[in-house]
């Protein structure tokens, strides 16, 4: 069997950065498809006159570049670089063409969002202390006014917050950048859920850090298998989105909520708590930030309530990590700029805020009714007014293979890989953002889509 064997004669450098680069230009020209396998390593390596080490390096680095995955137990595979496999997008909504995403989680749209951000903006222009503060510099930590109103406000959505102890960020994936950039030096090591956010691994890989993937069930993060990772390496930060997994919206149990703080406390490692994925309070479990304020920084964004382009946020730490936050936001930006910030409290002050979250939690829910009934009979693992939805593929249909189908139909949904921490291989199944589509007719649209997609051969193949 002809194996791909790269020419690395020529190349300058380090044997395994040739391989590596040799790699990234085959993907480019096509000589390297998506999902295809690349040669076992002894193989390549007996082909080039190297040594096996080389080409595990080579391997490495590709994977360091976002060129390939290595699968444990299975090998290495070429990336998928089409849309069915990145994380992110334009819109997350209905586009021009047609094509429903649901590939963001987003929050349901409504002219409500536009109108209040057209009333804030009206407010804003005849704030005399408003304009005063745009034109000026401010604290990196931000405003103590802006910060007490802030906190006033959350406590209102059911986060007890004290202002004194939170800095006010670009949005929650700055909040989550600042915390591993300040806490992690470039090579220490961070878990988190085997299947989480990747906004999370992005900031992780930009710091240079090692992350580690840590199982979990219907009750969350097992703590059996972090106490093992403890025992072999404690790690010295644990990322979770407690109260509704992204992108499984499995919810951490109290029992491992405290088992997690237990652990936390004996080993001294820090707790990152990501609270951007909103659900009503009720439905939130003990934060992280009470059971353990002294080792928990907690981050909340405007983006899942009000709008993701507002790019405002609230970090919450412990005092004794304040100044060195604040040192590391100013290092980046400064600050946050004021004139945000105060677009913001203008808009949570208007009443209709309160009306539009109130007709978010009842929408989520419409919509996470349509999913039960139609994708009845599938594995679905989700919160009653979450944002998300998990769908576990039925054996013989494959991710990768779904997500194209449903692409040519004019259907966008996220497959498993973006959200997997670590090597291990990804799950066969695909998440589905509900929140996104532009409105409920959209959603019934593509989940008919969905399930005749899953329907049709040669997905779902008869077991032998």
């Amino acid at each position: 069997m002809t194996i791909w064997v790269p020419t690395i004669e020529h190349t300058p450098g380090p044997r395994y950065r040739a391989i590596a680069q040799a790699i990234g230009d085959a993907i480019t020209s096509g000589e390297l498809a998506p999902e295809e396998k690349l040669p076992p390593q002894r193989r390549l390596a007996d082909a080039l006159g190297v040594t096996v080490g080389t080409v595990t390096r080579g391997y490495a680095e590709a994977e360091h570049r976002g060129w390939v995955s290595a699968r444990v137990g299975s090998g290495t595979y070429v990336k998928q670089r089409g849309p069915a496999r990145v994380f992110g997008g334009q819109s997350g909504m209905q586009t021009d063409d047609d094509t429903i995403d649901l590939s963001l989680s987003l929050p349901p749209p409504h002219p409500l969002r536009e109108q209040a951000m057209s009333a804030a903006l009206s407010a804003l222009s005849t704030s005399a202390q408003a304009l005063r503060r745009s034109v000026a510099y401010s604290s990196s930590q931000g405003s103590d006014d802006h910060r007490v109103y802030l906190a006033q406000w959350l406590e209102q959505l059911g986060m007890t917050l004290n202002a004194e102890e939170m800095l006010i960020t670009q949005g929650g994936q700055h909040g989550i950048s600042l915390a591993l950039g300040t806490l992690l030096r470039p090579g220490e090591l961070m878990a988190a859920d085997a299947l989480t956010y990747p906004g999370a691994i992005s900031a992780a890989q930009q710091a240079h850090l090692k992350m580690v993937a840590i199982a979990f069930d219907q009750d969350g993060m097992c703590m059996e298998a972090l106490k093992a990772q403890c025992a072999r390496q404690p790690p010295r930060l644990i990322y979770l989105t407690p109260d509704q997994n992204n992108p499984t919206g499995i919810c951490l149990s109290e029992a491992r909520r405290e088992q997690l703080v237990a652990l936390a406390r004996r080993y001294d490692m820090w707790l990152l708590e990501d609270g951007v994925q909103y659900l009503p309070a009720e439905q939130r479990g003990t934060p992280l930030y009470q059971l353990a304020p002294e080792r928990t920084l907690f981050v909340f964004s405007t983006a899942k309530v009000l709008a993701g382009g507002l790019r405002m946020g609230v970090l919450r730490a412990p005092p004794v990590l304040l100044d060195r936050l604040a040192a590391g936001l100013r290092a980046q930006s400064w600050m946050v700029p004021p004139l945000m910030v105060d677009l913001v409290c203008h808009w949570v002050a208007q009443p209709a805020t309160e009306e539009l979250l109130a007709w978010q939690t009842q929408e989520l829910a419409a919509r996470q009714r349509l999913v039960s009934d139609y994708l009845a009979g599938y594995t679905l693992s989700r919160q009653p007014n979450g944002s998300n939805v998990w769908l576990t593929l039925p054996d013989g249909v494959r991710a990768q293979e779904l997500c194209e189908r449903l692409n040519q139909q004019g259907v966008k949904v996220t497959s498993a890989e973006p959200f997997c921490v670590g090597s291990a291989p990804a799950p066969q199944a695909v998440r589905i953002c509900v929140g996104a589509a532009a409105h409920q007719a959209a959603l019934v649209s593509a989940l008919v889509i969905i399930r005749k997609s899953l329907e049709q051969p040669p997905l779902a193949t008869e077991t032998v």
